[in-house]
């Protein structure tokens, strides 16, 4: 019957990854979101061997602005947060070199005004600058501009929903 739920969507979990937060998984049931990513950057890495995936919303760009906040909440900054992620999927088993990653966020949420902080820039910088230092590569990256963005990854397909004020898009890093 048309519009009825098949046993998948029934069993369908999401976990929504809050700002400054940070979830892995391998459970082909579950999709992780983070919505409203204006300034902060959202970065999903991806095994489609494992079918192990996750999603990072960093905040800022640097752990030395606040310690305590680090050592609290390490997922908030990038430069604890990214080593966290790849060191959580690392225990599902997911490899380094089959990993797909996805960027998005970094934006000036401000619009035509002035953000003298700069942080959307910033935090693209240093998520650039860590993942070339440990020889990752992005496949695919939405940053920078003046909307905010919306994840979500389908952990069972490695399939990304990126919602925005004026469009909806889907991309694949199980390819």
């Amino acid at each position: 019957m048309p519009g009825s739920p098949n046993i998948a969507s029934i069993f369908a979990q999401r976990v929504v990854v809050g700002v400054g937060d940070m979830s892995v998984s391998n459970n082909a049931s579950l999709t992780l979101s983070t919505y409203a990513l204006g300034s902060c950057v959202g970065v999903v890495a991806y095994d489609p061997a494992v079918r192990a995936g996750g999603l990072l919303h960093l905040m800022l760009p640097e752990s030395r602005l606040s310690p305590e906040k680090a050592a609290r909440q390490p997922a908030m900054f990038a430069d604890t947060g990214l080593p966290l992620l790849f060191r959580a999927l690392a225990g599902l088993r997911a490899d380094r070199a089959r990993l797909r990653i996805f960027v998005a966020g970094g934006a000036n949420v401000l619009g035509s005004g002035v953000d003298n902080f700069k942080i959307g820039e910033r935090n693209i910088r240093a998520t650039a600058s860590y993942l070339s230092q440990v020889g990752l590569s992005v496949v695919r990256s939405d940053v920078g501009g003046t909307i905010n963005r919306t994840l979500h990854l389908d952990v069972g397909t490695g399939e990304i929903k990126m919602k925005t004020p004026t469009a909806n898009e889907t991309y694949s890093l199980a390819a």
